[in-house]
């Protein structure tokens, strides 16, 4: 399935997205799209719902998903998953 998704800035923002959702039971895999904001996961549809509320609390909502100050929280929750994903590199 394909999601695009607000803020994901670099390679650590791709690691951390692909951690949380290889966690979720029944995704088989995860690839990221950091230009185009896309992330593809291969997992049943029906798994489509609880991917998306991972994403979003991960800081990575669906694109069109977030209006307002909600929007302003997902930035700063993607931001601590970058750097956390830069982190796990070292």
């Amino acid at each position: 399935m394909r999601i695009e998704v607000e803020n994901i800035k670099c390679g650590g923002c791709a690691g951390s997205i692909r951690k949380g959702l290889a966690a979720l039971e029944g995704v088989d895999a995860v690839e990221v799209d950091i230009e185009g904001g896309v992330v593809e996961v291969e997992a049943a549809d029906e798994r489509r719902d609880e991917i998306m509320r991972k994403l979003a609390s991960m800081g990575y909502p669906a694109t069109g998903s977030v209006q307002g100050l909600k929007s302003a929280g997902a930035k700063a929750r993607s931001y601590v998953s970058c750097a956390v994903g830069r982190m796990d590199k070292d």
